[in-house]
């Protein structure tokens, strides 16, 4: 079974950000670690307090990495920074929590993330969720000017 560290490792060599934003240990850890790789990485390190100090952001940031953060956080103080990291400021995002903590599927789903896996590390379980805005809203072949009532009018008129 994959461990957080490979599966943040792994994420991050995929992606790799030009613009990095981390929060939570291990996060923090991967971050320096591509920092020390790639000079020209821009990072930015939050902390658990500042989550909610942390927008606008101040450009918007190729990928970010949050783990053991949510567990200490109310429910409320979570989902907002995540929507906010999704609305405001990141491509894509990389979340490892413990399923044990309170968060759940659903309430990753309701944000717009994918559960990608299922992680292990010295009997720990943990859970990786994931965020890509270039996946998440799918292209749908009704949304076109062919289907449209007056292709003549798409993109013309805004009601």
């Amino acid at each position: 079974m994959t461990t957080p560290h490979q599966a943040i490792a792994r994420i991050v060599d995929v992606v790799q950000p030009s613009t990095l934003l981390v929060c939570g240990a291990l996060a923090e850890e991967a971050g320096k670690n591509w920092k020390l790789h790639n000079d020209a990485c821009h990072l930015i390190t939050l902390t658990e307090t500042a989550v909610g100090d942390a927008f606008p952001l101040p450009e918007t940031q190729d990928l970010a990495l949050i783990t053991g953060v949510l567990e200490h956080l109310s429910r409320d103080q979570g989902e907002l920074f995540l929507g906010q990291l999704r609305n405001y400021g990141t491509h894509q995002i990389a979340v490892v929590v413990e399923p044990a903590k309170g968060w759940n599927l659903t309430d990753f789903i309701a944000l717009g993330f994918r559960r990608q896996a299922e992680l292990s590390c010295d009997g720990k379980s943990s859970i990786l969720y994931t965020y890509n805005l270039d996946t998440y809203n799918h292209k749908r072949a009704w949304n076109n000017p062919d289907n449209w009532a007056n292709p003549e009018m798409w993109g013309k008129a805004w009601w």
